[in-house]
């Protein structure tokens, strides 16, 4: 009968190890296996988003820019951090199982320490249930707080979008290429990196960022003008040249100058600058460019004058003689102001009238008449003008009678100094008078002529271009923009600090619902 003893005996072991040895090990196998699983997860996370490493710079030949962390990075990150943590669970779990059961199923140590083997197998299975908890805990607070920062973000876009296009519209701002065979307009010019000269065609509040694009290189750039951009070196996306700055702060005023061959249109545009230079105090916005015609169109003569940059275009009058080569000139598209240019001596009306004495003082002063009709010019313009979208209306115009000094001092200039629009009309110009009269622009007759009057002059383009006062240039606004960069080989400072945030966030929450979790049972296991 010693079996039955031996029998009764094993029972009776194995009736307290269930009763009070395995409860135990359950609960401290359960326990274990949640901080050893968060445990890994955790230190996979912060190997993965504390170190500045790990991040992917923008590909060779897209915009030259890293995205937002939280359009792109974020999930990598998310995955990088499973795809590592998951694994190294799993193994874990996989070596205990075998050690476990190398160990305590061994030969007839098995009839013995089955009910330990089953008690750790069963909280590794039950702990399952509170590390899903807690998993999905940590996945929520994490998608918290990503969509939160998105929409966050997005609103910044937004209303930094909203506030520059509505800045940009209250300043009627336009933005126009100068060059010849381009003369584009510009809805958004391309901005280079002041560092590695990187193109950022899309520099803009977008998914690369909202208050700053991060370059390749490391540079913070700005995204709107008025955090900056315009501090940035700006090239026009057409043709590639460079544009002057603060375009796109302030309003690019093409002034084009029209007029026959030997109208005066080279000599008013050096008057004009040297006046707006000298009473205005424009400057101008590329050193090289000194007025003075070719036979090519011209790159136009940029001047900084406050709220404006002002284009003037000075082609050779032999590019109005045709409807081709005025079809040429694209910055007749944009602009909304104009100076006719009126070579008094080509006028029909004018030749004709000239007696002797005005001929000998006109020959002495070396005064060539424009072989072109000062009507057949303004009308070829105006064909052209009339394909715009607006029909080709033209807010301002100035009609200059050039020669003015000389033209003052023939018995048929008497009279043009005081009332250019009235003796225009008596020449035989009536048509153009009453046309430019009926066609709603504001409209200033004046005389040009040699010794210039400044003031005039100057006086006489503010208003054209919409300038009022006394304009000074701004000078900080040619001061280059000075990026913060970060060191070489590291991520944009807004990644480490998503990456820290996100990675406390998580280490917070799931202490908390650990925490929670064992209050309840050890609530629960009191009552």
């Amino acid at each position: 009968m010693w079996w039955l003893v031996l029998v009764g005996f094993w029972l009776a072991a194995m009736w307290a190890v269930f009763v009070f040895v395995v409860p135990v090990l359950f609960a401290v196998t359960v326990a274990v296996a949640v901080l050893g699983a968060l445990g890994a997860y955790f230190v996979t996370a912060g190997a993965v988003l504390l170190p500045d490493q790990g991040v992917r710079a923008p590909p060779e030949g897209a915009e030259p820019a890293y995205r937002h962390y939280l359009v792109s990075q974020v999930w990598r990150d998310w995955w990088s951090v499973l795809a590592l943590s998951v694994p190294i669970v799993d193994d874990r779990v996989r070596r205990l199982l075998r050690s476990l059961t190398r160990l305590l199923l061994k030969d007839e140590r098995r009839y013995v320490l089955f009910p330990l083997w089953l008690g750790v197998v069963a909280g590794l299975v039950a702990a399952v249930v509170p590390l899903s908890a807690v998993a999905l805990l940590v996945t929520a607070a994490y998608l918290v707080t990503v969509v939160a920062g998105l929409l966050a973000w997005l609103a910044f876009v937004g209303v930094l979008r909203a506030v520059e296009q509505s800045v940009m519209l209250l300043r009627r701002i336009l933005q126009a290429c100068p060059y010849p065979g381009c003369y584009a307009r510009i809805d958004r010019p391309i901005y280079a990196c002041p560092s590695c000269g990187a193109q950022h065609r899309a520099l803009r509040p977008d998914r690369n960022g909202a208050f700053r694009h991060v370059c390749r290189c490391g540079a913070r750039l700005p995204t709107t003008i008025l955090l900056g951009r315009h501090h940035l070196r700006a090239l026009c996306p057409h043709c590639g040249r460079t544009l002057p700055g603060k375009i796109g702060k302030v309003r690019v005023e093409p002034v084009p100058l029209v007029g026959g061959p030997d109208a005066g249109k080279t000599t008013f545009l050096a008057v004009a600058v040297d006046a707006l230079r000298e009473t205005a105090g424009a400057r101008f916005v590329d050193q090289g460019d000194e007025p003075g015609p070719g036979p090519q169109l011209p790159k136009a003569v940029m001047l900084d004058v406050s709220a404006r940059i002002i284009y003037l275009f000075d082609p050779s009058g032999e590019h109005y003689t045709g409807a081709s080569q005025v079809e040429a000139m694209g910055y007749l598209a944009h602009g909304e102001a104009m100076v006719l240019l009126i070579d008094p001596f080509a006028l029909p009306a004018v030749q004709d009238s000239l007696v002797p004495a005005d001929r000998e003082l006109l020959a002495a002063g070396g005064v060539v008449p424009s072989r072109e009709d000062p009507a057949d010019t303004v009308h070829r313009v105006r064909n052209e003008l009339s394909t715009r979208a607006d029909g080709g209306h033209q807010r301002r115009i100035a009609v200059v009678v050039t020669k003015g000094d000389l033209l003052t001092r023939t018995t048929t200039g008497q009279g043009a100094d005081d009332d250019p629009r009235t003796w225009l009309t008596s020449m035989g110009m009536g048509n153009l008078v009453r046309d430019l009269s009926n066609r709603g622009s504001e409209v200033r007759y004046t005389t040009s002529g040699l010794p210039p009057d400044p003031e005039e002059i100057a006086g006489l383009l503010t208003w054209l271009t919409g300038l009022s006062g006394e304009p000074t240039a701004d000078r900080s606004a040619g001061e280059p923009w000075r990026p913060r960069s970060r060191p070489e080989g590291r991520p944009p400072l807004s990644y480490t600090a998503f990456r820290r945030l996100l990675f406390t966030a998580g280490v917070v929450l799931s202490a908390g619902a650990v925490t929670g979790l064992v209050l309840w049972y050890m609530q629960r296991s009191s009552v």
